[in-house]
């Protein structure tokens, strides 16, 4: 007998439609909604990986990459000798920029809206200030002169509070001023001069002042709380304080990274696409739940077949593998097919859409509303590995019931009433 016989078989009855129309038709049903599961995930899986490339590019133009904070701070003698440190030992050339910080929650306050958010102090002579310069809505950094305490907000933050250009505010701070009329908190008037987006949590929680004037504000005299590092690859901020923490040598400085700030986005981002692929893998089971009705139909309609070959010296071993061998082909062409397809669409996605924009005349994804233009995408070879390793793991697990069931076919038995 031919070694390569299951094989051979097995690919037969898959292109065979001599008299099981009915039972091609749920080969074909099953391959084809093996297809769409398959494609469903590559495309959804790759929008998400967009969404989640998309918010954290957006994210770091304002977070920074890794902090330095100590409880007494630092003078400009200390910052400058930290700069020199970080800067002319980086022989990779990882380090953009090393700028000093000054932030604090405190209270912002607007007739009878009031919330809390993270004033940080920039200095908008700084290159690294222009960053925030690209993604300004309305307003300018410029105008975050010394002395005039004006403040950029973010456009969450100012829609929430009802401001625009030239509102007034009422900030509260987390300090207290003694007088002899008693403790009151420490209030200051400021006035907004701009208003950023950059489509992130940052938006509704994080506003901008002058240095110097948060320097008075926080009652630092010449000092900051620490220093900002800026790497040219941010996703190696952890390895890269790993590599570095040392060299400082001091207990009482405090390392963070934004992966420390924002761990809790990032891990509701990771969860949510994890509970999606589950929601979308019950068309892969669909599937397989159809390759399953189609192989024991195959079986039942081909016992008069099994039970010639198996009186000819096939084996059940080997009428086990003719069966695995045709379901995993209809599992493996719908698994291809939604492959090719699926990445095809990923990529062209955001092309697909704009399209259809144009065509229909409205928008999907209003820009105003979802703070984006265009949908992204991004294709993830390992996604794509992921998807199609358990469509092909639960096509193959599909098979194996059908096929014992044949393996257990009697020749005897099922000539008995053949005519």
């Amino acid at each position: 007998m031919l070694s390569n016989l299951p094989l051979f078989i097995g690919l037969r009855y898959t292109r065979s439609k001599r008299s099981e129309g009915f039972v091609s038709f749920i080969s074909g049903f099953s391959l084809c909604a093996m297809a769409l599961g398959v494609t469903a995930l590559i495309v959804v899986l790759s929008v998400m990986n967009g969404f989640d490339r998309e918010i954290k590019s957006r994210l770091l133009k304002v977070v920074p990459h890794i902090s330095l904070t100590t409880p007494q701070g630092f003078n400009p003698v200390q910052i400058a000798e930290l700069q020199q440190q970080f800067l002319s030992a980086d022989s990779e050339q990882s380090v953009v920029s090393v700028v000093p910080i000054l932030q604090s929650f405190v209270m912002i306050s607007h007739n009878e809206q009031q919330t809390g958010v993270v004033l940080q102090g920039l200095d908008p002579q700084l290159a690294h200030a222009q960053k925030l310069a690209e993604n300004m809505l309305t307003g300018d950094i410029g105008q975050l002169a010394e002395g005039e305490f004006g403040i950029i907000l973010g456009s969450q933050l100012a829609r929430k509070l009802d401001v625009f250009i030239g509102d007034r505010l009422q900030l509260t701070l987390p300090k207290v001023s003694v007088t002899p009329a008693g403790i009151f908190p420490r209030i200051k008037r400021v006035r907004v001069v701009g208003i950023f987006r950059v489509g992130a949590q940052v938006d509704a929680s994080v506003a901008f002042i002058n240095h110097r004037d948060a320097q008075k504000l926080l009652q630092m005299g010449n000092r900051y709380q620490g220093v900002q590092i800026e790497l040219s690859d941010p996703f190696v901020a952890d390895s890269w304080m790993r590599q570095h923490r040392t060299s400082l040598g001091a207990e009482s400085i405090q390392w963070r990274s934004w992966m420390d700030d924002m761990g809790s986005l990032f891990q509701a981002m990771r969860m949510e696409k994890v509970i999606v692929s589950l929601l979308l893998s019950v068309i892969i089971a669909v599937a397989a739940f159809n390759i399953v009705a189609s192989l024991v139909l195959m079986v039942s309609d081909k016992r008069k077949d099994i039970a010639v070959v198996r009186t000819l010296g096939a084996t059940s071993a080997t009428v086990i593998k003719i069966f695995i061998i045709q379901g995993l082909t209809v599992g493996a062409l719908g698994i291809a097919g939604g492959t090719l397809l699926g990445c095809l669409l990923a990529y062209f996605i955001g092309d697909i859409v704009a399209a259809i924009e144009s065509l229909g005349g409205f928008y999907i994804f209003d820009p105003s509303v979802y703070l984006i233009n265009a949908l992204p995408s991004r294709i993830l070879i390992g996604d794509v590995l992921v998807v199609v390793g358990g469509a092909f793991l639960i096509s193959f697990l599909a098979t194996l019931y059908p096929a014992w069931r044949a393996g257990k076919v009697l020749p005897a038995e099922a000539l008995r009433y053949d005519q």
